[in-house]
């Protein structure tokens, strides 16, 4: 009967220090915000960092290997990745801005020609016939018309805002990424060490390993996914200027980009360059349709296979789910970071799951000789 008292006692304080602590954070809130706020402000220039990070360090421990002091290694793929951008930016960037420029420019037309088609739209007959229907009339139209105007010019000081927040952060980004990034590449290799500190000596050479099985997961994984998306792109560029699209480089860009976000990044891609044809004819659309599912076939059937191999091993459904949960919370770059992730802590909890049966299996060994 003590001991059951006890046990209340001892949860009731429990709960009552949880009740009491979290009452002293909401009092004191603001001395976390610098925190919170230097978190937020750096935490885009850090994945971007670490993305380049394992697209680059295989590079810099090649030329360790080759008797490259690691400073000047890293140095060295500064001046070559930072040329070949320039070349890039030299060939790419003149037609790219023209077409951006274009496209801007064309804004109102194609604005005007949706506006013809929702028109044309409203004469024929099945329209007039819904519209005249109990669930759906013209006022109700009109007044959901009138409330996306409304909310749109309400929110148009809002987006402004936005739009700096986010020119400040890409900026911010620019600047920060290569001094990180330097960092990273000069110190990276003490990782494991820094990390096998904390375990007893006789884990230290299971410890690297997983370590460096994560690393050779995650580096695999990010130079695949740059080598499919850079094909993805050029060949549907190629593609759309073959079929007459306009805006071909602009719009195979964005195929090629959006195609690092697993299954559903070719839909997001294929929808702007669909609606752009749709402008000029449904058959324009489809050959549009046709090239993207050509692109893909060739992916998926050819290219993924070689380059990315069967490397992250995880189901079609479990990629989907991942990809909606994490879009849903984070956004495009949750979706962008998912697979990753879950990659990482798959190979993580499997090699778990490895040493405990091992040591279950060392006992049970111990056990039969004695």
């Amino acid at each position: 009967m003590l001991n059951k008292h006890s046990t209340i006692i001892f949860w009731t304080l429990e709960l009552l220090g949880i009740a009491l602590l979290v009452f002293i954070l909401t009092k004191i809130s603001f001395i976390f915000v610098p925190v919170v706020t230097l978190t937020t402000t750096l935490f885009f220039p850090i994945i971007v960092a670490g993305f380049l990070f394992f697209l680059i360090s295989p590079f810099v421990d090649l030329l360790q290997r080759m008797k490259v002091p690691r400073t000047l290694g890293i140095l060295i793929i500064y001046i070559i990745l930072t040329g070949l951008v320039a070349l890039l930016v030299l060939i790419v960037g003149p037609p790219l801005t023209d077409q951006i420029k274009s496209l801007f420019g064309q804004l109102p037309d194609y604005i005007s020609s949706w506006r013809n088609s929702i028109e044309h739209l409203a004469n024929t007959q099945g329209f007039k016939w819904l519209v005249h229907q109990d669930y759906y009339s013209i006022d109700k139209i009109q007044q959901n018309l009138e409330q996306l105007l409304k909310d749109f010019s309400n929110n148009a000081g809002s987006g402004l805002s936005t739009f700096f927040n986010v020119l400040v952060n890409v900026t911010l980004t620019v600047v920060t990424v290569p001094f990180i990034l330097f960092y990273m590449l000069k110190d990276g290799n003490r990782l494991p060490h820094a990390v096998t500190r904390f375990f007893p000596h006789k884990y230290h050479d299971e410890v690297n390993h997983i370590l460096s099985d994560l690393n050779d997961t995650l580096s695999s994984y990010i130079h695949g996914l740059i080598i499919v998306a850079s094909f993805v792109g050029v060949t549907s560029s190629i593609g759309f200027s073959i079929i007459g699209l306009p805006y071909s480089l602009l719009l195979g860009l964005v195929v090629g980009v959006t195609n690092i976000i697993p299954y559903l990044g070719p839909i997001l891609g294929a929808t702007p360059a669909i609606v752009i044809a749709l402008m000029d004819s449904p058959a324009k659309a489809l050959l549009v349709l046709a090239v993207i599912v050509i692109v893909q076939q060739l992916d998926g059937h050819l290219i993924s296979p070689l380059v990315m191999g069967k490397r992250l091993n995880t189901h079609p459904l479990t990629i989907i789910v991942l990809l909606l949960v994490s879009g849903k919370w984070i956004g495009p770059i949750g979706m962008i970071l998912a697979v990753p992730t879950y990659a990482m802590i798959k190979t993580f909890v499997s090699h778990a799951i490895r040493l405990v049966r091992l040591r279950r299996k060392s006992k049970d060994d111990t056990l039969i000789k004695s």
